[in-house]
C-alpha cells in the first residue's frame, strides 16, 4: 500500500482526490483552511475528515511544519494542489502569490530532500494560464505566436487576438507544444512551480507530472471567493436575482471541465505503473463562451434569460479563448472526460441551491 500526501488536500480538488486515494493507500493532507476558500463551505474539508485521511492544518511557507508533516507522513507521493488561484486577483496582491506559489513550492522541494529522498513522484496541479493567449493560427494555416492583447485596443472594443504584425488570428486547441506566454502574475507564480520541480529533480529517481488544468468547475466549489470558480460565482449571484456582468462581448470562450474528471486524471498519475513524461493537458476538448454558458444557467435557474449585461469590461491578464487539446491525455493516460457540461451545471445549481437555502436558514 502506497503512502500519499496531497498539499492543499482539503480544498475542492483535493478533498475528492484524498478520498479517492484512501481506496490505493495511507493518506496525508496538508491544508492551512485559508477561510476565503473555505469559510461557509465546509464539506470538503468534512469529506477529508470522514474518509480516513489524516488532515494535518500548516502553511506551505511554514519550513518547520511542513519538514515534520514530510517526515510524519513519509510519502511515496506527492500531489502539490496548495496555491494562491485567480488572475484578478495576483494583480493587485504579487507577494501573497509568489510566497505561496513558488517560495512555497521551493520549501516543499527542501522538505523533500531532507525526509523522503527516494520519494518516487511529486504530481503538480499547474494551469493552462501559463500558455497565456495559446495556440493561434494565421490566414495561411500556420500555427505562429499571438501578441499580448492591448489595453488601447480593448477600451476601443476590439477584443481580438493578433499577431505581432497586428493581423487576425484564429484560435486552435492549445497543448505543451504551444509555448509558454504567461500574462498574468498567477500564470508566472504556476510556470515558476513547474521549473522549480523540473531543476530540482533532475537526475533523480523521483518523476515529475504536470497537469494543466483548464476551468474546474463542480458542487464544492467556493460561492463566496469571487477570485476562482465563475460558474459558482454566477450561481449564487442568479440565484440572489442579481443581473449578471459578463466581460469584454461575452464571447471569451473557456474549456469547462468537471472536477471529479480531474479528480480522476490526478488519480491515474499516482496510481499507474508508469507515469507519463512531460506535460499533460486536462479539460473538456469542448468551447463554451461566457454568454452560452451564463444563458445556459440562467434557463436551468428558471431565471429570466436576459438577466446579463455585457459590460465591455476587461482585466489585465485574462486571455481571449482556452480549449484544451486532450489527445495526449486520451492516448498516454487513458483518460478522458465523462461528465458533460450540462449533467455537470444541473449536479452544480443543485448543490449550489441547497447551500445558499441553508446559509439563509442558518443566519
Amino acid at each position: 500500500m502506497k503512502k500519499y500526501l496531497v498539499t492543499g488536500g482539503a480544498g475542492f480538488i483535493g478533498s475528492r482526490l484524498a478520498k479517492k486515494l484512501t481506496a490505493h493507500g495511507q493518506v496525508t493532507v496538508l491544508d492551512n483552511l485559508l477561510p476565503q476558500v473555505h469559510a461557509g463551505n465546509p464539506d470538503n474539508v468534512d469529506r477529508v475528515r470522514s474518509c480516513g485521511a489524516t488532515l494535518i492544518e500548516a502553511d506551505i511557507r511554514d519550513r518547520e511544519a511542513l519538514a515534520a508533516a514530510l517526515n510524519e507522513a513519509k510519502p511515496d507521493v506527492i500531489y502539490h494542489l496548495a496555491a494562491e488561484t485567480g488572475t484578478g486577483q495576483s494583480f493587485d496582491l504579487p507577494v501573497r502569490y509568489n510566497d505561496v506559489n513558488v517560495m512555497g513550492t521551493a520549501n516543499l522541494i527542501e522538505a523533500v530532500r531532507s525526509a523522503v529522498p527516494d520519494l518516487e513522484r511529486i504530481v503538480l496541479a499547474s494551469s493552462r494560464s501559463v500558455y497565456g493567449e495559446g495556440a493561434y493560427v494565421n490566414d495561411a494555416g500556420q500555427q505562429v505566436l499571438a501578441s499580448e492583447r492591448r489595453a488601447e485596443d480593448m477600451e476601443a472594443g476590439d477584443f481580438s487576438v493578433k499577431c505581432h504584425a497586428n493581423q487576425p488570428l484564429s484560435p486552435i486547441p492549445t497543448n505543451a507544444a504551444c509555448p509558454v506566454a504567461p500574462a498574468s502574475i498567477y500564470a508566472s507564480t504556476k510556470l515558476m512551480q513547474e521549473y522549480l520541480l523540473h531543476q530540482a529533480f533532475w537526475g533523480t529517481r523521483t518523476q515529475i507530472g504536470l497537469l494543466r488544468l483548464q476551468n474546474v468547475y463542480g458542487a464544492g466549489q467556493s460561492l463566496n471567493n469571487p477570485y476562482t470558480g465563475v460558474l459558482s460565482i454566477f450561481c449564487r449571484q442568479i440565484e440572489e436575482d442579481r443581473t449578471l456582468n459578463i466581460y469584454e462581448d461575452g464571447e471569451i470562450i473557456r474549456d469547462f471541465v468537471h472536477v471529479d474528471d480531474v479528480v480522476s486524471a490526478f488519480e491515474m498519475m499516482g496510481t499507474i505503473d508508469t507515469m507519463p513524461d512531460g506535460i499533460i493537458d486536462i479539460g473538456s476538448g469542448e468551447a463554451t463562451s461566457i454568454l452560452v454558458v451564463a444563458r445556459l444557467l440562467l434557463d436551468l435557474l428558471d431565471k429570466p434569460g436576459d438577466r446579463y449585461t455585457i459590460t465591455g469590461a476587461f482585466r489585465p491578464g485574462d486571455i481571449r479563448y482556452a480549449v484544451a487539446d486532450i489527445s495526449r491525455a486520451t492516448d498516454e493516460l487513458g483518460w478522458r472526460p465523462q461528465i458533460p457540461l450540462a449533467d455537470g451545471l444541473s449536479h452544480l445549481i443543485t448543490w449550489s441551491r441547497s447551500e445558499l437555502q441553508n446559509a439563509m436558514a442558518s443566519s
